[in-house]
């Protein structure tokens, strides 16, 4: 099979690899989509590896396909079931094997494009949100980074929580598409520099980290929390101790990937009864960026780590660079569902001749 793999440089290459094989517990799902994140950049550069009995060298934290092996022990599953999953790596290849216990059945009618970019975003946000935070019906929550493909997660998990959303987004042009996120109104769009007219909040999400991200802090109200999520913007921030006190407020830090399979079971259970159930009805949805066929993943991760997304970037493995119903936000053909840019999607663009089978791109560097 074909899988994106990082060399020992940090540069992405398509090469061939072994067909993976269901041991007891397990199943391969031939992969129809796989969501981009921040994390394989991050993985690329070194700074955040995968955990034991992942791939360490194939990125892709998320995948929806067909499951092709049912291993020893399995079940409740069958050959042929649409599935998505929450993965530790591995993702960003043809197939894949994924412990039964993670599986989550893909709700009818949902498209590759959008049951690829589900998992890892809306995980995130659920766990984040209700369970570790618990956000109530009434609080007031500020999301930094909203467009993007955790961040629109973050926005509708915290409206269907009953919260009233501030969404800060740095580019104008994508405010109107964040708010037609929540059609009840309860989110207001603002730029960085217009959240403190916001305040106070009683949930502050980072999901953009930077050296003042800390400095929210003065906009928490008693007993208020900051959940770091994202930090693509810098690692390191000074905090003034002193706001965090007077508020009697707490900063809480998360991931998902290096938990224990116990820990992701037990999150993939909770997504499984009850977020799926909120897509299946219409009540959350995926916004697609753009899609690239696996042959073009260079362009993939430019688009990942560039500017300007509204929602997940998503590869497609079994597919090449011919025009099909991608599903992408930015598509103009006639088959796409939404047309909300007027650039074209990535079937229907120049194919990139640097993202050939066994080139050498390097990793791009997340803005």
């Amino acid at each position: 099979m074909r899988a994106v793999v990082i060399d020992p440089r940090g540069a992405f290459q398509l090469e061939q690899r072994p067909e993976p094989v269901a041991g007891p517990g397990a199943v391969v799902v031939r992969v129809r989509g796989a969501g981009l994140n921040a994390a394989d950049l991050q993985q690329a550069r070194g700074d955040y590896p995968a955990p034991p009995g992942w791939p360490a060298d194939v990125p892709g934290l998320e995948v929806a396909g067909e499951v092709e092996q049912v291993g020893p022990g399995v079940v409740g599953v069958a050959p042929g079931d649409r599935v998505m999953a929450l993965v530790g790596g591995g993702g960003h290849a043809e197939r894949i094997t994924v412990p039964a216990d993670l599986l989550l059945a893909v709700p009818e009618g949902l498209s590759w494009e959008e049951a690829a970019g589900f998992p890892e975003a809306f995980s995130t946000a659920w766990d984040g949100l209700v369970t570790q935070v618990g956000v109530r019906a009434g609080d007031r929550v500020l999301i930094t980074g909203a467009a993007g493909g955790v961040g629109t997660a973050m926005v509708q998990v915290a409206a269907v929580s009953g919260a009233h959303v501030v969404a800060s987004v740095r580019r104008p042009e994508l405010h109107d598409l964040v708010t037609g996120l929540v059609p009840d109104g309860r989110v207001d769009v603002v730029t960085p520099d217009q959240e403190a007219a916001h305040a106070p909040y009683d949930v502050i999400v980072e999901l953009v980290g930077g050296e003042d991200c800390l400095e929210r802090v003065a906009l928490l109200r008693s007993r208020g929390k900051v959940l770091v999520v994202g930090v693509q913007a810098g690692t390191t921030a000074p905090l003034r101790m002193f706001d965090l006190m007077l508020a009697r407020a707490q900063v809480i830090g998360t991931t998902i990937r290096g938990r224990s399979h116990a820990e992701k079971a037990v999150l993939a259970a909770i997504v499984r009864r009850s977020v799926v159930p909120l897509l299946a009805q219409g009540r959350l949805r995926v916004p697609v960026d753009a899609a690239f066929p696996l042959d073009r993943f260079a362009e993939a991760y430019a688009r990942l780590a560039g500017p300007g997304k509204f929602g997940k970037v998503i590869m497609l493995p079994r597919l090449s660079g011919r025009a099909r119903d991608c599903g992408a936000r930015s598509c103009r053909c006639p088959q796409a569902r939404v047309e909300a840019r007027t650039t074209t999607c990535a079937w229907h663009s120049p194919a990139s001749t640097a993202s050939s089978a066994g080139s050498r791109v390097e990793p791009p560097v997340a803005t």
